[in-house]
């Protein structure tokens, strides 16, 4: 009943977000895509000359949306009940800069991994290659009739797997680790750098990775025994013809089911991301990791020297920290149950379904036109506008399901500790056992533990 309660909450909170900040949500949204299109074109234009240097500016363009996508995660904050009643609102301008700081630092790798998977990234190196082209050809026409040196590697902006872009992921990395351990004797204005450099990082190891992996990948495809499974698939399908409909149905489906499904968990991960420097899961103690293996290993890691043991922990850390955000995100999601993801997802889809046939509609409300006098001119402008009613609407939902998450885990949490007090009250003990709520599902960081919400986990 809770979780029907807190389902029902979703769009009711996601309304009243919408109704209080839909003007802002829809500024930062045209902010994010009028900076996208200037760097995008500023990056084609040294990427015609050099590959590499246009290639360091396009993760400019993707820190740009993720930029907007934080600030407007964070303007719906002090709208977000739950969320308000364990993570207060920072009360100075301060600490709200650090906390946006802090949100945007953990939101960059995760936001990197949905933009590539879901072929944002693709659309912008789709846009970043014809604007190279654009020039690199006009460059190259110019040479031809007025002999003027048209200039560049002649890559037309396409990165290659050479050492200089593996150089370029260990400077970056090492450069920002390096930043964010002496971050206290540097300027503030250096934590600007700091985030494009781990967007550089970021980038450049997916280009590398994506890269490495299509190597593999087109090399497995050519090996004979890959030749052989593929024949017999094709005699297997030409003699069970059912059972190849069933086959294709199958990857149909799996194929629908998880853009379907990941898609909005993908979102709702992402706003756990920047609202988890707030709330966070409660983490495992180390102690019970990996059992008699795990503490043989630690037993062995503690019998290095200090210094050593030191820089491996700063390492370490500084890597695992990146991804802890997304694990306690996902905890978060799990714990809620399945009827609150399940009810949200469900409602996602019903705001692509609506986003579909605004696509479909806005064009049509124009009715037939000249192509030359009105759609080459005006066509940008049109289909933009699907995306303007869309995307504060998606903002809101996003935020009014992690909020009632939050809400779930609460209730829950109160209930388990009324329970636990009722039966630690028994008669033949003569005082109330004092206890903490370790099994509560929600903890607050060192940032919230000592505000006046700090008990909020036994509420």
């Amino acid at each position: 009943m809770g979780s029907v309660t807190a389902l029902l909450a979703v769009p009711r909170t996601a309304g009243r977000l919408l109704l209080r900040h839909w003007p802002v949500l829809l500024a930062l949204y045209l902010a994010a895509l009028l900076a996208r299109y200037i760097v995008i074109e500023a990056a084609g234009w040294v990427g015609s000359y050099n590959a590499v240097a246009g290639s360091l500016l396009l993760p400019v363009a993707i820190l740009a949306r993720l930029v907007a996508l934080v600030a407007m995660f964070l303007v719906l904050r002090d709208g977000m009940r739950e969320l308000r009643a364990i993570a207060p609102l920072p009360s100075d301008g301060t600490a709200r800069r650090r906390e946006f700081f802090a949100a945007l630092m953990a939101g960059i790798l995760p936001f990197f991994a949905f933009y590539a998977a879901w072929g944002y990234l693709r659309e912008d190196a789709a846009a970043y290659s014809a604007r190279v082209l654009e020039l690199s050809t006009g460059r190259q026409i110019a040479e031809d009739v007025l002999g003027t040196d048209a200039g560049g590697d002649g890559l037309a902006g396409e990165l290659t797997l050479t050492p200089i872009t593996v150089a370029i992921v260990v400077v970056a990395f090492a450069l920002r680790w390096l930043l964010k351990r002496y971050k206290d004797r540097l300027p503030r204005w250096f934590g600007i750098f700091a985030a494009y450099l781990e967007a550089v990082w970021v980038y450049f190891a997916a280009v590398v990775i994506s890269i490495g992996v299509g190597f593999v990948t087109s090399w497995v495809a050519t090996r004979q025994g890959m030749v052989w499974l593929a024949d017999l698939r094709e005699s297997i399908a030409s003699v069970f013809v059912p059972l190849a409909w069933l086959w294709e149905a199958v990857e149909w489906l799996l194929g629908e089911a998880g853009g379907i499904i990941l898609l909005p968990v993908a979102w709702l991960t992402i706003a756990g991301v920047v609202y988890g420097q707030a709330v966070v899961a409660q983490a495992v103690p180390t102690e019970e990791l990996g059992g008699d293996v795990g503490r043989r290993l630690r037993s062995r890691y503690r019998s290095l020297p200090q210094r050593l043991r030191s820089r491996l922990a700063d390492l370490w850390s500084d890597l695992v920290s990146r991804f802890t955000p997304i694990g306690r995100a996902l905890v978060l999601m799990w714990r809620a149950g399945p009827v609150l993801i399940g009810g949200f997802v469900l409602l996602y889809t019903l705001l692509l379904g609506l986003q579909g046939l605004l696509e479909w509609a806005v064009p049509r409300v124009f009715g037939p036109q000249d192509l030359d006098e009105f759609w080459l001119t005006n066509d940008q402008l049109i289909f933009l506008i699907a995306p303007l009613l869309i995307e504060p609407i998606r903002i809101a939902l996003v935020a009014g399901g992690y909020d009632s998450v939050i809400g779930t885990l609460r209730r829950r949490a109160a209930v388990e500790g009324q329970q636990a007090d009722a039966a630690s009250s028994v008669p033949d003990q003569g005082s109330t056992t004092a206890r903490t709520n370790s099994g509560s599902p929600v903890a607050e960081t060192s940032s919230t533990a000592n505000g006046p919400d700090a008990s909020a986990g036994t509420r």
